[in-house]
C-alpha cells in the first residue's frame, strides 16, 4: 500500500472541505419560502429597527440566501434583497408570474387546451410538477403553466 505525503493529504482535505461547503451553499441557495400573510415587511437588516424596503403580499415567494438568528436574508424574482422574520414565512410553495403574459393549460403540455391567462406578478400556489410543467392554483384559475413563465 502506497503512503500519501502530507501535501497530498492536505490537498484531499481541502477538496473534501470544498465539496462539503459547496453542497451546503447549494442546498441553502435552493431553499424557497413564501410569505404567510399580507403586509409582511422586507427590511434592510435583520432586526425591526432597520428600514422597511417593501411590504410583501401573502404567498409571495422568496429565495433564502442566509440566516441570522430568527431572520432570513432573502431575494425575490427581481433580485431585490432584504430580511424577513422567519416566523412570517412558510415552506408552502407559491410561484409568481415573471413574464408579461402566459397561458394556463388544462394539462402539462402545449397540446392541452388553454384554460386561462395570467399576467406578471400574479401569485399562485404550486400544486405539483410534471417535467417542465407546474400545476398551479389561484382563486380564479387552476391549471398548468410552463416553468419558464414563473419563478421559482
Amino acid at each position: 500500500m502506497k503512503k500519501c505525503t502530507l501535501q497530498q493529504r492536505v490537498r484531499v482535505g481541502v477538496l473534501v472541505a470544498s465539496l462539503i461547503c459547496g453542497s451546503t451553499v447549494a442546498a441553502m441557495a435552493s431553499e424557497f419560502v413564501s410569505v404567510n400573510k399580507d403586509g409582511v415587511n422586507l427590511r434592510s437588516g435583520p432586526e425591526t429597527k432597520y428600514e422597511v424596503l417593501f411590504q410583501l403580499p401573502q404567498g409571495y415567494p422568496l429565495q433564502v440566501l442566509s440566516k441570522k438568528g430568527k431572520w432570513l436574508k432573502v431575494r425575490d424574482y427581481e433580485n431585490d434583497k432584504g430580511w424577513v422574520y422567519a416566523n412570517l414565512v412558510s415552506s408552502t410553495r407559491y410561484v409568481i408570474v415573471k413574464v408579461k403574459e402566459g397561458n394556463v393549460r388544462s394539462g402539462p403540455g402545449v397540446k392541452f387546451d388553454k384554460v386561462g391567462k395570467v399576467v406578471r406578478d400574479v401569485i399562485m400556489k404550486k400544486v405539483e410538477q410534471k417535467g417542465d410543467w407546474i400545476k398551479v392554483s389561484h382563486p380564479q384559475l387552476t391549471g398548468w403553466i410552463h416553468k419558464k413563465l414563473i419563478w421559482p
